[in-house]
């Protein structure tokens, strides 16, 4: 977590291919004091994660070099502590086994703002 004067900003990582989404995400997030950063594949995604140990993860299902539903385990393997919250445009309850779904939260797009928010 960085700090903005007496504030603590939380580090968000948002994964998704989509720029405009990305960019409303980061606008939105800013405004509320977190620090937000982007990629736009799953590579670059988790060499980012490796770099910026975020404290929450946004994470696009369907990306150009792989699927996120497929790397969430792993991933939440790593950074047990880190909220995943992975964005798809299908319902992906039933890839998941009960005890991931208890720490990675699906939404599914169109997304609002205020429900992203409300799962970091």
């Amino acid at each position: 977590m960085q700090e903005l004067g007496n504030i603590k900003m939380k580090k968000v990582l948002v994964i998704d291919d989509e720029i405009d989404l990305c960019l409303m995400i980061r606008h939105f997030l800013e405004k509320k004091h977190y620090d937000v950063h982007i990629a736009h594949n799953l590579s670059d995604g988790i060499s980012s994660l490796k770099s910026l140990q975020p404290d929450a993860l946004i994470l696009d299902n369907n990306l150009p070099d792989g699927m996120g539903w497929e790397a969430v385990a792993a991933i939440h393997e790593q950074f047990p502590s880190m909220r995943i919250t992975l964005l798809s445009a299908y319902n992906l309850a039933d890839h998941f086994s009960s005890t991931l779904n208890e720490s990675i939260r699906i939404l599914e797009k169109p997304v609002s703002m205020h429900d992203i928010e409300n799962l970091l």
